[in-house]
């Protein structure tokens, strides 16, 4: 079983790499104007994320708008969608598991079942850095990819923005904590420790009696 010093370094690793991901779900710097080219006109930039796309003006204020409709988004955006909101519950889901079977805390009496619900929640924290590592991947393989094609107008090029670092950040947190806890958080590979004990079922033999 793993320390729990271990245990709680790795708590915290979660708990970073979740805010990490709540960041990069919420806030709309996936995508932010790109001034190259012709495309010098500073008085303004956008702001694309997952939900909402903002123009910020110079002066410092802000607009926000939704997207009209989910059918019209591109595949790439729906999918990162759907994978950061599975990222971010499995994530909670794994550190909630993690403190019930942690050392440090009495939530689980029983010593047998700590380790395997330890190993569990470091199996939920590595696919919830990997689903969080893809959609953020996804996305900047796709911006710099129209960045350097040059049919693409310079208005309409874009960088990658501060969420896409916050969500490599966080997968590697995440995984970092999951693979922590797959190194210390083994299960006992002997029994219970307890003695087998066998009971005969014959009847004990009656004494011997000698007739005459």
């Amino acid at each position: 079983m793993g320390s729990a010093a271990v245990q709680m370094v790795c708590v915290t690793l979660g708990v970073l790499g979740m805010i990490g991901v709540v960041v990069a779900c919420a806030v709309p710097l996936w995508k932010v104007t790109s001034f190259t080219g012709n495309n010098i006109v500073t008085a303004q930039s956008s702001q694309e994320g997952l939900w909402t796309s903002c123009v910020v003006q110079s002066t410092g204020q802000q607009q926000c708008k939704n997207y009209d409709s989910l059918l019209e988004l591109p595949s790439e955006l729906q999918a990162a969608r759907a994978l950061t909101i599975i990222s971010c519950m499995l994530c909670c889901l794994s550190l909630l598991v993690l403190f019930c079977g942690a050392d440090f805390t009495t939530c689980v009496e029983n010593e047998d079942v700590k380790p395997k619900m330890s190993l569990v929640a470091a199996v939920g924290l590595l696919l919830a850095g990997l689903l969080v590592l893809i959609p953020v991947s996804w996305t900047a393989h796709i911006v710099v990819q129209n960045f350097n094609n040059p049919l693409v107008a310079a208005n309409q090029k874009r960088e990658l923005g501060a969420c896409i670092y916050v969500g490599w950040g966080a997968g590697v947190l995440l995984l970092l904590a999951g693979g922590l806890l797959c190194c210390f958080s083994r299960p006992k590979s002997g029994g219970s420790g307890g003695t087998a004990k066998y009971y005969s079922n014959s009847a004990p033999s009656a004494p011997s009696k000698n007739y005459v």
